[in-house]
């Protein structure tokens, strides 16, 4: 390619308050349309806004754990534009003073270290939903997410790929899901991103005419939309064309962006202070108060996990993506006494059942201590590890511990010598041509003899003891 991707990404998540960020209605999710609304949050005339002192807070603690200066004071502005979701006919939002500025996110893309910077994180009201009936003749609004609190979080225009803004944004994600300020659950709408997208000759340092792709809500369909970009932005300009600037939206369905609207400029939304709030005055105890109440972020718990348990960065990595499943982990790993073990069962047979039903850890039907039990069993030599794939995924259906489904249903490990011998006898009586082709030099015939072994003895035979007496008896 003979240019280069400037991408910055939009990020709005929704706050996990009980109640929106200027009235009492709440946030439920999924309720009958316009049954969460009130003079306030539909703009009725006469009526004024009161802030959500928890909004404020949780803004605050996103700004501390994204190396955010905090201001001491910020105010709200008026975003004025027409839209039949937007009932006052303008938004509440922040423009020239946010509440934090200058931060950054670290991220790893194909093993090098990038740091994004973070441009600003402000409070803003979200809009209602428009609803288009089918046959394209009308539309219904529901305001019941009229007034649900957002931060927009700005970047600087740092990123270069669509796997490095896939990367921040699953970074992002989990660092709001640990700080517990949004469940940033992008099925519900609460996490969703506006792409800004230009480029330029490689090795330019001017920026080149940009498009916004708005409200894209998962990461696939952001790595879809920033690849299709490139590519039509790429052909445009080599046909000697020029980029518009505009406002595009995302068909997911053919994973192409299409044009929405000339694109507007902050004058086009005539911001101006808004008289109804007074500014966010924030002391510097309430800042230090909310920072005591960040818990171990997923750098640093990432970190601990390599030098404290000896997992490999990767492992690592893959078991501090949620708090959640950190401290599944860690529950496990202490419980079992062997961290590696516990960290190959997670991110190997449980992830996989896990991921085939779209379920989180927390929805689990092996809690930790029984994933604990079941590999101290292993160690103790009660069973296989290949019996132990069968008893996992027993365990998971019924919700039973180890030591029940092994005893249910007779999957004790055998280790009595004579008992092992005895099959391995049967096994080499019943295939004399293998034997001895394995006695004239066929090695490789070893592996055929501890599978049969292995399967006479229905997987219950010590794989390490059938190793040894196979050995033997193969070279009488």
């Amino acid at each position: 390619m003979n240019y280069e991707a400037v991408i910055g990404l939009e990020v709005h998540a929704q706050l996990q308050t009980n109640t929106k960020i200027f009235c009492s209605c709440e946030t439920a999710f999924g309720e009958e349309a316009n049954t969460r609304t009130c003079p306030v949050c539909i703009g009725m005339p006469g009526v004024l806004p009161v802030l959500n002192r928890k909004a404020v807070e949780y803004i605050i603690k996103t700004g501390l754990a994204t190396d955010c200066t905090i201001n001491r004071s910020s105010r709200f502005a008026r975003k004025n534009y027409f839209y039949p979701d937007l009932p006052k006919g303008y938004q509440i939002s922040q423009y020239e003073l946010p509440v934090c500025e200058h931060g950054k996110v670290e991220i790893v893309v194909d093993g090098q270290v990038r740091t994004i910077g973070i441009t600003r994180i402000h409070l803003e009201e979200d809009a209602g939903k428009n609803l288009h009936q089918s046959g394209g003749n009308s539309s219904l609004v529901d305001l019941n997410r009229a007034g649900t609190p957002l931060m927009e979080i700005v970047s600087e225009p740092d990123l270069r790929t669509p796997e490095e803004a896939t990367e921040y944004l699953k970074k992002l994600r989990s660092i709001l899901r640990y700080i517990e300020v949004s469940d940033a659950d992008m099925e519900k709408g609460n996490f969703r991103c506006d792409i800004n997208i230009s480029l330029r000759p490689a090795g330019s340092t001017t920026f080149g005419t940009r498009a916004e792709v708005k409200n894209v809500n998962s990461f696939k369909f952001v790595q879809k939309a920033l690849e299709y970009e490139i590519k039509r932005q790429a052909q445009i300009l080599d046909e000697g064309g020029k980029v518009v600037q505009e406002t595009r939206l995302f068909d997911s369905s053919k994973n192409v962006t299409f044009s929405m609207r000339s694109k507007e400029e902050a004058h086009d939304y005539r911001y101006f202070p808004e008289p109804d709030l007074v500014p966010i005055v924030t002391s510097q105890e309430t800042i230090d108060g909310i920072k005591a109440t960040i818990p171990e972020l997923p750098d640093a718990k990432r970190s601990r996990f390599v030098r404290t348990y000896g997992l490999p960065e990767y492992d690592a990595y893959m078991l501090t993506q949620t708090k959640a499943l950190a401290a599944y982990y860690e529950e496990a790993a202490g419980l079992s006494g062997q961290p590696k073990v516990v960290s190959n069962w997670m991110m190997g047979e449980l992830m996989r059942l896990m991921n085939a039903e779209n379920r989180e850890i927390e929805e689990s039907p092996i809690r930790p201590d029984k994933l604990a039990g079941m590999i101290k069993m292993i160690g103790e030599g009660t069973i296989s590890t290949k019996i132990a794939k069968t008893v996992f995924e027993e365990m998971y259906k019924s919700g039973k511990d180890a030591a029940t489904i092994v005893k249910e249903q007779g999957l004790t490990q055998v280790s009595d010598t004579g008992a092992i011998e005895k099959i391995i006898a049967e096994v080499i009586a019943a295939n004399p041509a293998q034997h001895a082709d394995y006695k004239a030099g066929k090695e490789k015939l070893f592996g055929f003899f501890v599978g049969q072994v292995m399967k006479a003895s229905k997987g219950k035979a010590n794989p390490d003891l059938v190793n040894d007496l196979l050995k033997k008896k193969l070279n009488e």
